[in-house]
C-alpha cells in the first residue's frame, strides 16, 4: 500500500495540493485551483477581501484532481499539512460559521490602528515583546472590525488565520500555533504567551484566540463530515501548518540560525533564521516565530519583503522589450551589457509602499540614461540589478540584527531562472546560492510527515530534496558588483 502525505498551499491566487510519497520524497501529483487567478474583492481603495469558503472549495477541487492523477485511495493518505497566506483575519461564531469575508494580507485599512497602538503603548513595549510594530497585521485588522462592524465583533467566538480556518474545516476543531499568533502580532516573545497587553489595548477577550497546538504535532484529525466531502479517511491526522514564508523556508530545509531562504516572484522575499530574539527598531524587516520555534528554543524568522520584484521585470517585458519576446530572450539580450548597466540605475519600488523604506511609496524611477549610449537591453539589465540591489539593501538590515548571510536557498523559479539575477545577487552579497526543486505544498506535505512521526526530523524529511544548481560569487568581479550597488544605493538615498 502506498503511503502518501498530502500538502495544501492556500494562497490568495489559488489553492495548490500535492501528494508526496513518504518513502521516496517524490511529489507524485500536484494541482491548483482556480487555474485563473482567484478573485480579491476591493470595495474601497486599499481593501482586499476573500471568502474563506472559496479556499475550501478550491482545496477540494485540487485534491480531487491529484487523487485521480496518482490513483490514490483514502487509505493511502497518512497525514495532512497546510501552508497559507499570512496575516489574514477569519472571524467565526460559536457554530464555526464565517461572519464576514476574510481581510487578507494585502489589505491596508488597519494601518492607523496599528500605528495608534504603537504610539500609545510605546516602541519599547511593542518591539521588546512583539519584535515588531503592530502595523497592519491580524490584530490591527480585528481592531478595525471592532470599531467599524461592532455587530460582527460581538458575534465572534474565535479568530483565525487562513490556515487555521482550513484546519478547522478539516477537523471540526478551532486551534492555532505560536508561529501563527506571532505573525498576527498576538504572541509575546518576552512572556512566552499570548500578548495580553495588546489584546487588552484593543479590547479583545483572550478567549477569542483558539487553543494553541505545536506546529509539528497531531493538531487534529479529519472529522466525519470533512472526510465525506473530501473522499478521505476519517481520523487522518492534520499534523502541520505554517505561513507561506516560514513554510517556504521549511520547503528549502532552512531551520537553523544563519540559514536563508529566498523567493522572487511578483514580490520578493529574503527570510533568514535567527537563534535569539531580535528586531529592527524601524520595523523595516519583521521578526516572527519560525516553524520550529518553541518556548524553550528561540528560532526566529526575519522577513524582508520587496513588493517591486518580478512585477518590474514583467513591466519591462511588456513596455520596453521588443514585442513577443520571452523572459529567456530578454536574458540573452542583456548578456553583453556590463555589470552596472553602464550607469543606468532603476529604483524598483513601483508596487506600493515598501516596508524596507519605512512604508514610503517612492515609485519606480529610471536614472542615468544617456540617449547616445543606452539601449533597451541596458534598461532590462538595470531592472534586474535594481531588484537584486533592493534585496541587498534589506539584507544589510538583517546583518545589523546579527544574521550572517553566507548561503541562500531558493527554488529554481521566477527571477532565479535568470543568470544575471543570480550572479548579481551572489556577487553583491558574497553568498553562495543553492537552487532546489520544491514548492510550498510539497513542503507542507513533508511538514505533516514530521508532525505525525513518519520522519524523525527535518534532515530525514528533506534528505531527498533535489539540488539543481549552485552559484558561487565571482571573486574576480566582486568589486564591480559592489561599485554598481554603491552607485544604486546613492541614487536611492537621493529619492527617500
Amino acid at each position: 500500500m502506498a503511503r502518501y502525505l498530502l500538502g495544501f498551499d492556500v494562497g490568495s491566487s489559488s489553492v495548490k495540493a500535492s501528494l508526496v510519497d513518504a518513502e521516496s520524497g517524490a511529489c507524485v501529483a500536484t494541482a491548483f485551483y482556480p487555474e485563473s487567478e482567484a478573485p480579491i474583492t476591493a470595495i474601497k481603495a486599499g481593501w482586499a477581501e476573500q471568502d474563506p469558503q472559496m479556499w475550501w472549495d478550491n482545496a477540494k477541487l485540487s485534491l480531487k484532481k491529484i487523487m485521480v492523477e496518482a490513483g490514490a485511495t483514502a487509505d493511502d493518505v497518512k497525514a495532512i499539512g497546510i501552508s497559507y497566506q499570512m496575516h489574514g483575519l477569519v472571524c467565526v461564531d460559536k457554530y464555526q460559521q464565517v461572519l464576514r469575508p476574510s481581510i487578507i494580507w494585502c489589505d491596508s485599512r488597519a494601518v492607523p490602528y496599528g500605528e495608534k497602538a504603537f504610539n500609545e503603548l510605546g516602541s519599547e513595549q511593542c518591539l521588546s515583546h512583539l519584535l515588531n510594530s503592530p502595523g497592519n497585521f491580524t490584530a490591527s485588522k480585528l481592531a478595525w472590525v471592532k470599531e467599524n462592524e461592532p455587530e460582527v465583533f460581538d458575534k465572534i467566538d474565535k479568530i483565525m488565520l487562513p490556515g487555521d480556518y482550513i484546519a478547522m474545516k478539516l477537523s471540526g476543531v478551532a486551534n492555532t500555533t505560536i508561529s501563527g499568533l506571532s505573525e498576527g502580532m498576538m504572541w509575546d516573545f518576552k512572556e512566552k504567551k499570548p500578548a495580553k497587553f495588546l489584546l487588552d489595548f484593543f479590547g479583545f477577550p483572550e478567549s477569542i484566540i483558539p487553543d494553541i497546538v505545536p506546529t509539528f504535532s497531531v493538531q487534529g484529525e479529519l472529522c466525519a463530515a470533512a472526510a465525506a466531502e473530501l473522499g478521505l479517511k476519517e481520523g487522518t491526522p492534520i499534523s502541520y501548518r505554517g505561513g507561506d514564508q516560514p513554510n517556504n523556508a521549511l520547503s528549502l530545509n532552512v531551520f537553523n540560525p544563519g540559514e536563508i531562504a529566498s523567493t522572487a516572484g511578483t514580490s520578493g522575499v529574503v527570510y533568514g533564521v535567527l537563534g535569539e530574539a531580535n528586531y529592527d527598531p524601524k520595523s523595516r524587516v519583521n521578526t516572527f516565530a519560525h516553524v520550529n520555534y518553541t518556548t524553550d528554543l528561540d528560532r526566529l524568522g526575519v522577513l524582508l519583503c520587496i513588493n517591486g520584484t518580478g512585477i518590474l521585470n514583467a513591466w519591462v517585458r511588456r513596455n520596453v522589450a521588443p514585442e513577443g519576446i520571452s523572459y529567456a530572450d530578454m536574458n540573452v539580450m542583456m548578456e553583453n551589457i556590463p555589470i552596472g548597466s553602464e550607469g543606468v540605475r532603476i529604483i524598483p519600488f513601483g508596487n506600493g509602499a515598501e516596508r524596507v523604506l519605512e512604508n514610503r511609496e517612492i515609485g519606480c524611477s529610471i536614472n542615468g540614461i544617456n540617449f547616445n549610449k543606452h539601449s533597451k537591453a541596458h534598461i532590462m539589465r538595470a531592472a534586474q540589478e535594481g531588484i537584486v540591489f533592493s534585496f541587498c539593501y534589506g539584507m544589510e538590515i538583517m546583518q545589523q540584527m546579527g544574521m550572517d548571510i553566507r548561503k541562500i536557498h531558493a527554488g529554481k523559479a521566477n527571477m532565479f531562472l535568470s543568470d544575471i539575477f543570480r550572479n548579481t545577487l551572489a556577487g553583491v552579497s558574497g553568498a553562495t546560492i543553492e537552487l532546489y526543486e520544491t514548492d510550498g505544498s510539497v513542503g507542507s506535505a513533508k511538514g505533516a510527515g514530521m508532525g505525525c512521526g513518519i520522519y524523525k526530523d527535518h534532515d530525514e524529511a528533506f534528505a531527498t530534496l533535489k539540488k539543481l544548481a549552485v552559484i558561487e560569487p565571482d571573486v574576480q568581479k566582486r568589486s564591480e558588483y559592489l561599485a554598481a550597488y554603491a552607485a544604486w544605493k546613492e541614487t536611492l538615498e537621493k529619492n527617500i
